[in-house]
């Protein structure tokens, strides 16, 4: 492995909507980076409080040769802003400037802000194309590729959106030495996901490099973000709208989601939640017998070394598994009121299943004991 000067570069095979993941060092700069954007009059780029100080004026220079028109708009930075009235903000902005269908939307920052602005792209003027420019770990790897997009309820996370693709996706390494350690743990938990449900070989990888990830060797971290693109690009190339396969990459949400929600949103990063979430759901997967113990003692190893929590909050001091089960019965995943999880059915290999409501109880009394 090594880190080369030109970007390496991933295909997200979908017909008529493919695009090219593009991941690289001193790529946000660069105007020919850029070359696979669609052709547009107007460009709006959508960012954050944090990371517009950092990037967006360096975007609308690398964009300048090629739109006549450049507008920003920055929204307050974080999960608990994830909402309507943050997205109408994005809307304000689009109609206020006078954009039409020749416009297109520039994701400049982490998860939240990718999500927002491909749901503002799927539905302006019933749709209008986007690029995403990812600044976090989590985005690079996880959230930027695959055209989910969505906002948050009360009830749920992510349950009112639209799966709508970018037309590229460009990941600058360099903007992931901006991002403060816990950030940078948050997303190495959608990293390690990817060797239990598909990569036997990757999960051992991790193991050995994690303290390189922790400090951003750029060798080691081109790696984790170029294979974690691949093995999405994989997943998604073949269940764009997560009829079946694609959802092996919830691996760790459905209880990760509860944590988001019972706790409020904010208060664990979504990492940390999906990160804990992983435990619960190897915890399970081991009671179910399709792991052994020592499976679920290599990955609570892992996610700790990532600096991550492994033990989950109690978010209802009455019932707190009856709260958590309450929650997870809203997630996307489930049918008719029953919850389906993503478990591991040997490193590599992920399963969708329910369990009965019992031994998740059982899972939830004993993964979940930090008081809220």
């Amino acid at each position: 492995m090594q880190v080369n000067s030109s970007p390496i570069q991933v295909p997200i095979a979908l017909g008529d909507r493919s695009y090219t993941i593009s991941i690289g060092s001193g790529l946000l700069d660069v105007a020919e980076a850029y070359a696979a954007a669609p052709k547009a009059h107007t460009a709006l780029i959508v960012t954050n409080t944090t990371v517009a100080p950092l990037y967006a004026q360096r975007l609308r220079t690398a964009l300048a040769g090629k739109y006549a028109a450049i507008h920003t708009v920055v929204l307050p930075d974080g999960e608990v802003y994830k909402t309507w009235e943050t997205l109408n903000l994005i809307f304000d902005a689009l109609l206020g400037h006078g954009c039409d269908r020749k416009t297109v939307l520039f994701a400049l920052g982490g998860g939240v802000v990718g999500d927002m602005t491909g749901f503002a792209a799927a539905s302006y003027m019933r749709g209008v194309p986007f690029v995403q420019v990812p600044t976090t770990l989590l985005a690079q790897v996880d959230s930027s590729v695959g055209g989910k997009t969505a906002i948050n309820h009360p009830l749920g996370k992510n349950m009112i959106g639209a799966f709508y693709q970018p037309q590229l996706v460009l990941c600058d390494l360099d903007t992931l030495r901006t991002l403060p350690p816990r950030e940078l743990s948050a997303g190495l938990a959608e990293v390690i996901k990817y060797g239990p449900i598909a990569d036997a070989d990757f999960m051992t990888w991790l193991e050995t490099h994690i303290d390189a990830l922790q400090a951003q060797d750029p060798i080691a971290m081109a790696y984790a973000v170029q294979r974690s693109c691949e093995i999405k690009a994989w997943v998604v190339g073949q269940d764009e709208r997560e009829s079946g396969l694609r959802a092996i990459l919830n691996f760790g949400h459905t209880f990760g989601h509860a944590i988001e929600a019972g706790m409020g949103y904010g208060a664990w990063l979504h990492g940390e939640a999906v990160g804990c979430g992983m435990v619960m759901a190897a915890r399970l997967s081991q009671r179910l017998g399709l792991v052994d113990e020592a499976f679920v003692q290599r990955l609570i190893t892992l996610v700790q070394r990532a600096g991550l929590p492994v033990v989950g909050p109690k978010i209802d001091a009455d019932d707190n598994a009856g709260r958590y089960l309450a929650l997870m019965r809203v997630d996307k995943k489930s049918e008719a009121g029953e919850i389906k999880f993503v478990l591991i059915n040997g490193i590599g290999q992920a399963v969708m299943r329910g369990a009965p409501d019992a031994l998740v109880r059982e899972v939830i009394d004993a993964c979940c004991t930090v008081a809220a």
